[in-house]
Parts: C-alpha cells; sequence; structure tokens
C-alpha cells in the first residue's frame, strides 16, 4: 500500500533537525524491510508572529510502499522514535495517511495550502484528521507539530509543492551542463525554467552553487532561469528557492 509519512517540530534552537528525524525514519523502515520509500521533500509553511517555530516553520514528508501488516507497527515505531529522539522543549507531531483510505483528499489538500496562508489550530487538524480517517498524533511538548504534520501530507499529495531534501552532486559550480547529463547522473525527471518551459535534453545550464530539485507536476524536477539580456540557462539562487 502506499502512505504518506509526515513529521513536524522535532528540533529546538540549538539541536536537531526535522529532516534528519524523518531520514531515521525511513531508515527504520528500510532496515526492517517493511517497503520502500521515496524522496523525502520540505514544505514551507505561514511564518507569523502567532506560529512558533524554530527556524523557517517547514514539516517533512515523504511516501512509502509498504505491506499492509506492518501499517501499525510502523505508527508505534515512529512514534516512540519521536518521544525518544526529539530535541527538548519541540512540539513533535506525526502524520501517516494511506492514500487509498483518505475519504476527502481534496479537503486534506486543502489544509495544506492554508497552513501557508492563516494560522490553524490544533483542534482544526485533529478535527479533520478524524474525518479523513488519517492517524495524527502528537509526541512531547505542546504538540503543535500536528498541524505541520498534516499539512505536510496535504502539500505532498498535490504533486506541486515542496523542496526535496539534499543537494544534487553534479560538476563543479560555472560548469556547463546538457539536460540530458543532469537527468542522466542524478535523480532529475525534468529541467524547467521559473516561466514553465520544460527544456529538451540538448539544452545546457550553468551550474550555480545550490543545485536542489523540487517537485513540479508529480516529477523532481531542477530549475532553472535566464538572466535578462542573456541566452544560457542558469540554475536558481536561494532566493528564488525559498517559497518550495
Amino acid at each position: 500500500m502506499k502512505i504518506y509519512v509526515a513529521i513536524d517540530d522535532t528540533d529546538n534552537i540549538n539541536e536537531g533537525a526535522t529532516g534528519d528525524s524523518a531520514n531515521q525514519i525511513i531508515k527504520l523502515i528500510e532496515k526492517n524491510h517493511w517497503g520502500s520509500c521515496q524522496g523525502l521533500t520540505r514544505h514551507q509553511l505561514l511564518l507569523h508572529p502567532d506560529i512558533p517555530y524554530t527556524s523557517h516553520n517547514s514539516s517533512m514528508c515523504f511516501i512509502a510502499d509498504i505491506e499492509a501488516g506492518y501499517l501499525e507497527l510502523l505508527i508505534e515505531e515512529a512514534s516512540g522514535f519521536l518521544e525518544r529522539e526529539s530535541a527538548p522543549g519541540s512540539d513533535p507531531g506525526l502524520c501517516v495517511a494511506v492514500e487509498e483510505q483518505v475519504k476527502n483528499l481534496a479537503s486534506l489538500i486543502h489544509f495544506g495550502y492554508e497552513t501557508k496562508n492563516r494560522v490553524i489550530t490544533k483542534e482544526e487538524a485533529y478535527e479533520l484528521a478524524g474525518k479523513l480517517g488519517v492517524h495524527l498524533s502528537e509526541h512531547g511538548g505542546t504538540g503543535l507539530g500536528v498541524i505541520g504534520a498534516l499539512a505536510g501530507v496535504g502539500l505532498r499529495m498535490t504533486n506541486n509543492d515542496g523542496r526535496f531534501q539534499g543537494k544534487l552532486k553534479l560538476k563543479m559550480p560555472g560548469a556547463i551542463i546538457s539536460v540530458a547529463e543532469i537527468i542522466s547522473s542524478s535523480p532529475t525527471e525534468s529541467v524547467q525554467s521559473l516561466t514553465g518551459h520544460v527544456l529538451g535534453e540538448n539544452e545546457e545550464v550553468r551550474l550555480g552553487e545550490k543545485l536542489k530539485t523540487v517537485l513540479l507536476n508529480g516529477k523532481r524536477t531542477f530549475l532553472v532561469y535566464r538572466q535578462e539580456g542573456r541566452s544560457e540557462w542558469e540554475t536558481c539562487t536561494n532566493a528564488q528557492l525559498k517559497d518550495y
């Protein structure tokens, strides 16, 4: 079965990282041979004075294909891991959703987008999770991480939100590389401009310092742009990627 697993708020200002915690859960699944996992994505939520967050208010989500009989064990083990390993003062939340069992995908996706635009309460998150048949649980502190965890699943389900964790390892900054080589040398599935142009395999890109991919149209996408007055494509800057 295909499931979505998301966590939020496992760190504090001095220690821990939610992405690292998510990777540990991925390792747990694969080490125990419960199933296989797909790319981990970071989802940006609303930055607002009324929302407590460590640095960027983002949640992490990944997809896993597992045997149905391992679902409850996975939830139990992931819950225990968050309770044991989350940083002091954090408010960790866990969401696990079986895609085919979610009662209203549109409502879950809408919730994800809402967390980018307004302050959401923990009660709202639990109420929706109950209606949808989605597992949602808190594992320390105030438990406010359940909001971001539920949102992370909803946003990943859009197939159009999130930045994949990790940087691509291609050539040195300044090198020029073809789209065909980018795709053959990395997990990238598509190279696309910020304005939506999908590059052909023979087009070339000048590499910058930060080589990141995002989830667009269901594909792991490498974003590029053209500076005004220039013909060559370049990889996006940190500022251009900050909303993904």
